[in-house]
Parts: structure tokens; sequence; C-alpha cells
């Protein structure tokens, strides 16, 4: 009897293997391909005959298969001495590339798309049918997407130290991709985050990795049976993850404790505010504003004035929150809805189920459509209408 395998723990493996391949002078491109070879090869052997070494397995396959490749090419002066310089057999060193390989797929050259995609491929260890599937277009889509990300960070020395900034922008892209096909793109994310957590000491990473398990301890109350979407004040609290709760304030709270704020653990401050509350009315939503106040000082992006002006209408009344969102451009998404339910706070529900049958016409997803659309009808309801 075989026993199964472990796909994550494999996953965790390529950097380092990778990263081998590279120092060894492979060119990054067909050293990625050759660890994807290397991957579904011990998809085929490790249930039934598992490596004692695994990770050295990885590597001596995957060279073997860059090597085959090489030997195929038209170079063969550099072939041959590619197949002299191979290493004897042995130990791997161990030498945690992780960082690099981060920046690496992160390299601003890149559009975040492939950033994206590039960074689950050679860092996250998934497979182009994987990803064309999480993304929701065709594999060879996918396929070029990815080969023009590899040709163009093919060469890129990394000397100097890379943007993390940079780096924290394309895991929370993943994040906020959620779920679909047959890869959890949240829960690989915060795998992700955790690894580059492990390799670099940065309260950002920190905040970004606590404001993942705050936004993925409630997913299982953020659509009801019927896959409608659920509000934050009407989800169901019993069934949050308490634990990832819990480990999402620790990390955030010894971040916050080395006073470099920055935008994530802003983020995170305001989600454990959320999570930190019994019921959606015990919400503080005074230090919610004022958390808000300091993201608009690190960022001042539009999408945090819009956010603040609803906490303001809950914590000083929709009339406020409404004299807030005055100041926020109209044309961002969302901003109808967001005036809809202040009005709907307001008591003004021809306004608000108006406001909600337009936001509805807006909406980016079916789900956000028919969200806006039962709120409109039954406000209309409620009007006798």
């Amino acid at each position: 009897m075989t026993a199964p395998l472990d796909e994550a723990s494999v996953r965790s493996l390529v950097p380092g293997v990778l990263a081998v391949l590279v120092r060894r002078g492979a060119d990054f491109a067909a050293a990625e391909d050759a660890v994807q070879e290397a991957l579904l090869e011990a998809v085929r052997r490790w249930p039934a005959d598992p490596p004692r070494d695994a990770r050295g397995w990885l590597v001596a396959v995957a060279w073997n298969r860059y090597l085959d490749a090489w030997r195929a090419d038209s170079s063969r002066r550099r072939r041959e001495e590619l197949a002299g310089e191979e290493p004897a057999p042995g130990p791997v060193p161990d030498v945690d590339d992780t960082l690099w390989l981060y920046f690496l797929c992160a390299h601003p050259s890149l559009t975040p798309s492939s950033a994206v995609a590039l960074t689950l491929r050679a860092v996250g260890g998934l497979t182009t049918r994987q990803i064309a599937r999480a993304y929701l277009v065709p594999e060879a889509t996918m396929a070029q997407r990815i080969s023009r990300a590899k040709r163009t960070v093919s060469g890129v020395r990394l000397d100097r130290p890379g943007d993390v900034a940079t780096v924290l922008r394309v895991l929370y892209l993943v994040f906020n991709e959620g779920y679909s096909g047959d890869v959890d793109l949240a829960a690989e994310a915060v795998r992700l985050t955790r690894r580059l957590a492990a390799v670099v000491d940065h309260p950002e990473v920190s905040g970004l990795l606590a404001l993942m398990l705050l936004h993925h301890a409630r997913r299982a109350s953020r659509t009801a049976p019927d896959g409608s979407l659920v509000p934050l004040a009407e989800q169901d609290r019993s069934r949050w993850d308490t634990a990832a709760v819990a480990e999402g304030i620790g990390i955030l709270q010894a971040a916050l404790a080395r006073d470099r704020l920055g935008e994530f653990q802003a983020q995170a401050a305001v989600a454990a505010l959320h999570a930190d509350a019994p019921t959606a009315e015990e919400t503080d939503w005074v230090q919610i504003v004022e958390w808000y106040d300091e993201l608009a000082r690190l960022t001042d992006n539009p999408v945090v004035r819009l956010n603040r002006a609803v906490a303001v209408g809950e914590a000083d009344g929709p009339r406020a929150g409404l004299a807030a969102l005055a100041a926020v451009d109209p044309a961002l998404p969302r901003h109808t809805a967001a005036a809809a339910y202040l009005h709907e706070r307001d008591g003004d529900l021809a306004t608000a189920a108006r406001l909600y049958a337009e936001a509805a016409r807006k909406a980016h997803s079916v789900a956000e459509r028919d969200h806006l659309t039962r709120r409109a009808a039954r406000l209309n309801a409620a009007r006798g209408r």
C-alpha cells in the first residue's frame, strides 16, 4: 500500500532546489522548468518509494533534467563544461535562498499579474495548470505569461537588497484572489507569507501575515449555504477560527511593539478590532477611525478614505459618514454602495434603495451584484413598493 503524498511539504522544497540549480550556473528559466519536471517525477514515485533525503532527491533529478535539456542544445562547448562540473553525489548544502527568489519573482520589471504567476510557480511550486485554473484562464495563456516572466528575470543579479514592499504587494494580490479552481490561493498566500516571515525580519511582513490570518479566520462565515455574501455585521462569529484570530493578534502586537508602523500593520489593526468584538454592536469604531487616519497618512489611498467614511458613519452617525464620503471620488468602486448603506442607516430608504440598485449595476462580481440587488429589493419592499 502506498502512502499519500504531502504536496504542501513537497512544494515547500521548491525554492531551495531551484536556488541550488541557479547557483550551479543554470539559467533561471531552464532551471525552473527542470524543477517542475522533478516535482512531477516525485508525484509519480514518492508515494510508493519515498526518499530519505527529499530535497537532495529533487536536486539530483532536477539537475539531471537540466543537463539533459542542455545537452540537446546546440552549444556543445558550454554543454561539456557543465557536464564536467557536475558535483559529486552527497548531501546538498543547506542554504536558504527563499528570500532571493521572492525578490526575483517580484522584480519591478514584471507586471503584477506576471509577478504573481511566477511567485506561485517558482516559490509556491504550483504547476502551470493549477495556476491557470486558479485564475480561470486557459493553460496556454498562463504558460505564455510565466514564460515571459522567466525570460524577463533570467540573468538578473540581486546583488543589492530587494524591495520587501514589492514582495508583500505580490503576496497580498495572491491572497485577495481567494479560492477558485483546485488551488486555495488564500491559504497558499498565508503559507508563502509564513515562509517569508521566517527568512526576513521586518515588521511589515508580520503585519501582512497577521492581516491574512485575521481575514482568513472569518472565511467560513462570509457566504451563506446558497453562496450569497454575508456582510461582516451579519456573520455568525461562532464560526470564526479563534485560533487564527489569536495567532494574528499575537503577531500584530509583536510587530506594533517595534514602533515601525506600516500599511499592513495598520490594516491588520483594523481587522483585529473587528475580530476582537464579541458582537457587531460592540465594535470599537472610534479606534477603527483612528487607524484609518493612520492608514490615510501612510498611503493617501482613496479606498482608505472610503472605508474611513463608513467607519465615521458607525462611530459618529450616518450623516457624519456621508459628509466624509463627500470628499471621496464618486467614481471609486463601491462608493455608491457605501453611500447607499449610510443613507439606509440615516433612514432615507428611498435614496438607499436607488443607490443599491445603481451599485448592483456597477458590481465587479455576480455575488456582489446579487447581494446589492437583494438589499435594494428589501428596502423597496419595506417601503411598500
